[in-house]
């Protein structure tokens, strides 16, 4: 769980397997479960499969107040992402695994495909945050995976309508969007994490200037 390859919304491994692996006893495996149940590091529901908590979820009351449409709001979300998914990408390049970076290309590939078929906005924001949700998760960070996918569930609506009010104002997608994805893709695929995490702030700060465009 500390070295994210267990990461937070993951299904842990069964009982009987882990028992298996290493040659325990399924009660002494039952224990180590319970400990984690109790530190709050898993979740285990009856009849259901046991996931890893996201560990900041309840220690963060973020504020939901302001999203959507206020562009004064959307612009510190903005800031925020350029910070976080600028370390978020420099530590990918450092620790992602070869097969993380192989599924960012693939995945990077099916956005640049779907950018081009006339997707909705809405289908757009849900594409470029899988992509930087992918980038986090291959961190192997924990606080960053945890604070990312609480931040992108509880400003999404803010995400989105920046994209929105820009694409409104210009009617059509930002001209640099792409070539920073490609920036970002080609980085990831380097190892290079200093530029990765330079291209991934400039991304987030090009849209904040198309937003204060709009404005």
């Amino acid at each position: 769980m500390l070295r994210g390859e267990i990461r937070p919304g993951d299904t842990m491994p069964s009982q009987r397997g882990l028992a298996e692996k290493y040659g325990l006893s399924r009660s002494t495996v039952r224990e180590a479960f319970f400990q984690l149940e109790v530190q709050g590091l898993i979740d285990t529901r009856h009849g259901a499969v046991c996931r890893a908590r996201n560990l900041l979820a309840s220690h963060l009351d973020m504020p939901l107040e302001g999203v959507g449409d206020n562009p004064e709001f959307q612009l510190q979300v903005l800031e925020a992402r350029a910070a976080l998914e600028g370390e978020a990408a420099w530590y990918a390049a450092k620790r992602a695994s070869d097969d993380e970076l192989v599924a960012l290309s693939q995945e990077y590939h099916r956005m640049q495909a779907r950018s081009r078929t006339g997707e909705t906005t809405l289908a757009k924001a849900k594409d470029d945050l899988r992509f930087h949700t992918m980038i986090a998760e291959a961190s192997h960070h924990l606080l960053i995976i945890s604070f990312s996918q609480i931040f992108y569930e509880r400003y999404f609506n803010a995400i989105y309508g920046v994209l929105n009010r820009t694409l409104i104002r210009y009617g059509r997608y930002p001209d640099g969007i792409r070539a920073q994805h490609a920036s970002i893709h080609q980085a990831l695929q380097q190892r290079d994490s200093e530029s990765a995490r330079v291209a991934a702030q400039e991304h987030i700060l090009y849209t904040r200037r198309q937003l204060e465009g709009v404005e």
